[in-house]
Order: structure tokens, then C-alpha cells, then sequence
């Protein structure tokens, strides 16, 4: 075994271009206009919330992306408690989401005073599966004049929420047509996937609402931040209301007419998402050849590992590219092995219903889930210019 895992060492340290020192598992880069618009931003001395760069990224993002519009907010986890309470989560309400995904998207859920439930992913794309989700439905609840009400807990499930696991878009058409059929806001979790589309679609783009972040280790980065897609301007302009406070615009005076929230974006941090926007194309064609790379290296060798590669009908960012190991024990030799030659590699993350404060949540069958997080492994994945 120590003899295959020195190979994938030497391969990983041959591909960066690094044969001493620690590889991480996917750091920034900054090769475009970073500095001069972090000048320009300190210079006109509007690095809070309000500044012309603010603007032009939310502009761009939603012009890269497809929607309609786009508000900006200081993270990926505000974002996706905001699109929950925009779509109308209420304490009390259940929220549809994956087993296997970030704290963030259950957190956001709790934020809400609501309750998740976890369902399966599909093995191919890590994603929401919708065959469980629909046989969820079909036997657990029962719809009512007012939405979709869980015939156990008698609460009402107000949305769903699938992620796009690693920038590897999901099902989503399949998980948009169910949450139709049954009254259920679908919120998507797209914080991974900047880059990705489905059927030529950009994820993010198939629910009311789509969430994005650009955390320092993302696609691309605002140092930290997240991002709002909309096509219904209504619904993007009473996000952009509450993400400032609340505050009914004056030239002096101080009202707010409800309880809002100060999640927007400083400038400062919207100047280096413009910059970094302007390479966004060339940073996803570098990690789709990395991944052409990987996919040779472990197709060719004979090491009884997978390399996982983008879903049917899917273009994926390959955000963080990642193997399937043979099991637990062959995926804890693996990442004891290469962190401890320097070379940054990761097992994705505990399952949510295995965490303390979600041990009492509803759960669906989750083979698929449990035998991911027995097998997954992440590996170097930063861009290479």
C-alpha cells in the first residue's frame, strides 16, 4: 500500500510543480487586478457596504451565471439563511436537505428556527438523490390547502435545499420538478459550484433562489462572502432591503420598517471579486484539465481507486477533485499517509445527522451517504496558471 501512495504523492507533486514543501488542498490566486482595485477601493475611502464595485460584481455575477439578478452579502451561509426566510421559512417548518453536505446548509436551516431533514445523495453526484426525495414525499407527508405537512412530526415542509457537492451539479431538473409537484420552495445550495451547469443551465439558476460563496478556498474569492441569485426582481430587491438593516432610503432620517440584517458586502471585498471574476474563465478551463490529468493518472494506474468525474448532462467546476477508495480503513491509510508527506488530502465531511445538535432530526435510508463518507477522499485541486 505505502508503495501506491508514494506514486499518488510523486504524481500530485509532479502536476504542481512542487517536489518539496506542503501542497495544500486548494489556496487562492491572485494574477489579475487584485491590488490595483483594492488600491482604487482604500483611495475613494468606500470599503464598507456601499461602493461601486459592490455594484459591478453583483452586475457581473449575475450576467456570468445567467439570473436576473444577483445581491451580495459577506458570506455563504447568510445568503442561504436569507433565501430561507425569503422564501418563507418559518420557525416550526421542516426543510428538506442531504445528509452528506458543509455544516453551513444545515446551520443556515436551524438559523430559520426550522428543522432539517436528511435525505440520500446519489452515488454519481454526491448530490440530493431525487428518487429519495420523491419516495419521501410519497410516504411521509400529505399535502394540505396551505403546502406539504409531514405526516409524523405534523409539521410543514416549507422548502428544500440540495447542494451541488464539490462544484458537481446534482439532478436538479428531476428535484425542481418534484418540489413543483408538491408545493416546496427549492432553495439551491450552488456555494461550490460557480462554473458548473446543467444541460447548459448555471447551477444556482433552477430554484427561486440560488446561493453562491466566495470563501477564500472557492473557485474564486472575496476573502469571504456569498452571493444571491434571483430571476424574480421582486423577490432580489427585498433581499437587498433586508440584507442593509431594513432601512427605507433618506437623505438623513433613520427608519427601518422590519427587522433586517447587516449581511451585505463591504466594497472592499467586491473590488477583489471583480478582479478575481475577470480570470473566473480561466481558472475553471485550468481545473477541468487538472482533473483530464487526474482521471489519466488513476485510470491508467492500477491502485483500486476511482476518480470521480462530472455527472451526465453536467459541466462541473471540479472545485475540489476527489478519489473513491476501496473503504474506511484503505481511506484512513490514504490521509495519514499523504499529510504526512506534506501533501494536503481530506475525507469529506461528517455526515449531519451523525452531528450532536442533528442526532433527532428525520432521516431517509442514507446508503449512498454512508458509503461516500466511508470511500471519499479530497486531493490538491488549486489552480494552475
Amino acid at each position: 500500500m505505502e508503495k501506491e501512495l508514494n506514486k499518488i504523492v510523486q504524481f500530485i507533486r509532479e502536476l504542481y510543480k512542487q517536489p518539496e514543501g506542503f501542497i495544500p488542498l486548494h489556496a487562492p490566486v491572485f494574477a489579475g487586478n487584485e491590488k490595483k482595485y483594492l488600491n482604487e477601493c482604500i483611495d475613494t475611502t468606500f470599503v464598507s457596504s456601499v461602493g461601486k464595485f459592490v455594484d459591478q460584481f453583483e452586475i457581473e455575477i449575475a450576467k456570468y451565471t445567467g439570473a436576473k439578478n444577483a445581491v451580495s452579502v459577506v458570506n455563504g451561509t447568510n445568503a442561504l439563511h436569507l433565501a430561507l426566510k425569503l422564501v418563507g421559512v418559518k420557525a416550526g417548518d421542516e426543510v428538506i436537505t442531504q445528509a452528506l453536505t458543509f455544516i453551513a446548509t444545515a446551520n443556515a436551516i436551524s438559523y430559520c428556527d426550522a428543522k432539517p431533514v436528511f435525505l440520500d445523495v446519489d452515488k454519481d453526484t454526491m448530490g440530493l438523490s431525487p428518487k429519495a426525495l420523491l419516495h419521501f414525499l410519497e410516504t411521509e407527508t400529505e399535502q394540505k390547502p396551505d403546502g406539504c405537512y409531514n405526516i409524523k412530526t405534523k409539521r410543514r415542509i416549507a422548502a428544500c435545499v440540495p447542494m451541488h457537492t464539490f462544484g458537481h451539479p446534482c439532478r436538479i431538473d428531476e428535484i425542481e420538478e418534484i418540489c413543483a409537484k408538491y408545493n416546496i420552495e427549492l432553495v439551491e445550495d450552488a456555494a461550490e459550484s460557480l462554473g458548473s451547469s446543467f444541460s447548459g443551465q448555471h447551477t444556482g439558476t433552477f430554484g427561486k433562489i440560488g446561493v453562491l460563496s466566495f470563501n477564500g478556498n472557492k473557485v474564486i474569492t472575496t476573502g469571504g462572502g456569498g452571493m444571491l441569485l434571483f430571476n424574480d426582481e421582486k423577490l432580489a430587491q427585498k433581499a437587498k432591503h433586508l440584507t442593509t438593516q431594513a432601512k427605507v432610503p433618506h437623505a438623513w432620517e433613520f427608519v427601518h420598517d422590519e427587522i433586517g440584517y447587516n449581511y451585505r458586502m463591504p466594497n472592499i471585498n467586491a473590488a477583489l471579486g471583480v478582479a478575481q471574476l475577470e480570470n473566473l474563465a480561466e481558472f475553471v478551463k485550468s481545473k477541468r484539465q487538472i482533473a483530464q490529468e487526474y482521471a489519466r493518472f488513476f485510470s491508467a494506474a492500477d491502485l483500486n481507486i476511482t476518480f470521480f468525474t462530472e455527472p451526465i448532462n453536467a459541466k462541473a467546476n471540479y472545485w475540489l477533485n476527489l478519489l473513491i477508495l476501496e473503504d474506511r480503513k484503505s481511506r484512513d491509510q490514504f490521509l495519514e499517509y499523504t499529510n504526512a508527506k506534506g501533501v494536503m488530502t481530506r475525507p469529506v465531511w461528517e455526515l449531519m445527522n451523525n452531528l450532536p445538535m442533528f442526532k433527532d432530526c428525520q432521516l431517509g435510508d442514507l446508503s449512498n451517504a454512508e458509503w461516500l463518507a466511508d470511500r471519499v477522499v479530497n486531493i490538491p485541486s488549486s489552480v494552475i496558471l
